[in-house]
This record gives structure tokens, sequence and C-alpha cells, in this order.
């Protein structure tokens, strides 16, 4: 066991490893432009020393060109494309170096889009299962409402999300709701599909047990078909919460919102801050990953206790 585990660590590290290789390397063809017009205007002789010759020259030909100037890809201010210790550093400055309570703390931004985050995961996580059992009890609920479920998930989110916003704030519903509302939107869809794929686990044989005991429908439910989706409500909470916190992100977009990463994925476009762009993506992925692993824990605990899980 022990050599698996290290095996596994050396097998992310590698492949770490070699996304951040490909990662320096890319930002230099990405960068060169950028930094050859920054020694132009600085008075320093680059190859060829027009920038009208340059616009011709591909990346790649400019790197070869200008060896003396990789260096300088990695180190630009406004890059096209951020080294990762640039993000790294980003990320430093503006989750330990800054008050939680200030307006450009990553921790602050990351509190406001989570609070969204989770009360729209509650609310679709309550209408999903809620619609699971409606749909496996009911065969008139099955034959409409899921084809109506999957349709929903066919239309684009990005604009959706303007009109649902539009809609709310007309009714005078503003703050966290519009973006719960949406989070909502898109996390229900993997709870039903789950839980109704989960209490339609049992098969037939356990079913036929239950009806020889004279079991009710209800206690059916309790005994063998909610104890048996378990496992597959989880995987479906573990989807759900990643799309949930998307789903508040793409809620700060439209409204021109302060705080949240989608503000500050707003503010970085909006001045060119390619590297406050790449730490608030960062920033959104560390989050996500700390939601979906804190869910695996409970599941691991819920299930352990069940007897499903060692």
């Amino acid at each position: 066991m022990r050599s698996e585990g290290i095996r596994a660590i050396w097998a992310v590290l590698t492949v770490v490893g070699v996304i951040l290789l490909f990662w320096y390397a890319a930002s230099v063809p990405m960068n060169i432009k950028g930094v050859l017009t920054e020694f132009e205007r600085a008075g320093q002789q680059v190859d060829p020393p027009k920038a009208v010759d340059r616009r011709d020259m591909s990346e790649f030909e400019l790197v070869i060109d200008n060896p003396y100037a990789i260096d300088e890809t990695w180190e630009q201010d406004r890059p096209r494309l951020p080294a990762p210790h640039q993000v790294a550093e980003e990320l430093w400055e503006t989750t330990v170096e800054k008050k939680i309570t200030s307006k450009r703390s990553l921790i602050y931004h990351s509190w406001v889009t989570l609070s969204a985050t989770m009360l729209g995961f509650a609310i679709g996580t309550g209408l999903g299962i809620l619609l699971a059992v409606g749909i496996v009890h009911s065969r008139v609920m099955d034959l409409s409402v899921m084809p109506w479920a999957i349709v929903s998930q066919t239309i684009p989110i990005i604009a959706l999300a303007p009109m649902i916003i539009v809609v709310l704030y007309s009714i005078g519903i503003q703050g966290i709701i519009p973006k719960a509302v949406i989070s909502a939107y898109l996390s229900f869809f993997p709870v039903v599909v789950g839980m109704v794929k989960g209490l339609r686990s049992p098969d037939a044989m356990q079913l036929d047990l239950l009806r020889t005991y004279s079991a009710s429908s209800s206690q059916g439910f309790w005994k063998l078909r909610l104890p048996a989706s378990m496992p597959y409500l989880f995987t479906s909470l573990k989807i759900g919460i990643a799309a949930s916190l998307v789903g508040a992100i793409v809620g700060e977009l439209p409204t021109g919102a302060v705080a949240g990463l989608g503000a500050r994925l707003l503010a970085g476009s909006y001045y060119g801050q390619t590297v406050q762009i790449w730490s608030a993506l960062f920033a959104a992925a560390i989050l996500a990953a700390c939601l979906v692993g804190l869910l695996g824990m409970v599941e691991r605990s819920v299930l352990k206790r069940m007897g499903m899980a060692q």
C-alpha cells in the first residue's frame, strides 16, 4: 500500500512537472512580441529593428532571432500568457499578504462567490432530489419532467444568465439570489440523473423480497431505494458542486459585480491584467477542489457508517 501511494505521488508530480514545462515553453513565443516592443521603446537593439518587419514573422522566428529576450518573456507586467511563477506570486500576494477584508484579497472574493455557490447548490440539490423521487415513483413525471430536464441543459448558460438576472432584477430580487438561481440551474441536473439512477439501482429480487414482507412503497423507499442511491448521490453531488461554482462565477459577469471571483476576472479583462485573471482562475480551481474533496470525506464517512465502504 505504501509503495502504491509513493507511485501515485510520483505520477502526479510528473504530470505537474510536464505541465509546468510546457507552460514555460508556451510563454516564450506568446510574449516575445511584447518584450521586443518594450526593448524597442527603451532604445535597445532588436532583430528585425522595425516593428513593421516583425509583423510578418512568426513568434518562433522572433525567438530564434532574439534569444536574449527569452528571460524577459517570463517577467512582463502584462503578458499575453503569464509564467507559472507570476501566477503563484499573485496568488501568494492576494491571499497571504492581504487582509481577508481587503477588496484585493482573493480570500474575500472567494468567500463572496462561495456564498452564492453554497446557496445555489443547496437549492439545486433539494430540487434535484425531489424531482428524482417523483420521476421514480410516477410514470407521468418520468415521461414529462425528465425530457424537459434534459432539454434545459442544452441552453448555453452564458446566454441564459443575463436573462435570469434581468427578470429577477425587474421584480426587485438582487444580490446573492440571482447568482444562486444560476448555480442551482447548473447543479440540479447532475443530482436528478444520479438520484434517478440510484433509486432504480435495486434489482428485481430485492424488490420482490420487500413485497413478500408486505412492505409499503414508503418502506421500500426508506429501507432499500434511498440507501442504495447513496453512492450515486455523492458522485452526482461532486459534479453538481463544481457546476454550481461555475454558475456563481458566470452569474457575476453580467451584473458588473465588484466582489467575487467573477468580478476579479472582469476587472482583469478590463485593464489587461492577465496575471490577475489567471490567479482568479486558479483560485476558483482550488476552491472547487476543496469543495469536492470535502464532499469526498463526507461520502466516505457516510458510506462507512452504512456499511457500504471500508
